[in-house]
């Protein structure tokens, strides 16, 4: 199995880039990018926590604010969507085949 840490196991093996973006590069891409994000909510959880230390009032409010107006566009799109996409065409029934006739009886002696 390679490692996605040591760039020297990657030497001189055959790896296919899928539709996945699996390869070396985009690999450390993807690592650098969640460094990115983590770093980021770290970052954004302090600056959250000192506006609520100096500015509790308008930070709640801001925030309740914000929470609403998302909640209600996520609503509004999907009552848009459901409003402005046509009907689905109805599925026509496949023919039933014809029920099979009953098997002849046999009288037993």
């Amino acid at each position: 199995m390679l490692s996605a840490r040591d760039p020297q196991t990657w030497a001189g093996q055959n790896v296919k880039s899928d539709s996945q973006g699996t390869s070396p590069d985009n690999m450390a891409n993807d690592r650098a990018l969640g460094g990115a994000i983590l770093g980021g909510s770290i970052l954004g959880i302090i600056v959250y926590g000192l506006l609520l230390y100096f500015y509790s009032r308008i930070t709640l409010e801001v925030t309740a604010f914000l929470a609403v107006v998302i909640l209600l566009g996520i609503l509004a799109w999907i009552g848009w969507t459901m409003a402005t996409t046509p009907p689905p065409e109805p599925i026509a029934e496949a023919p039933q085949p014809a029920p099979a006739a009953p098997a002849p009886e046999t009288k037993t002696a």
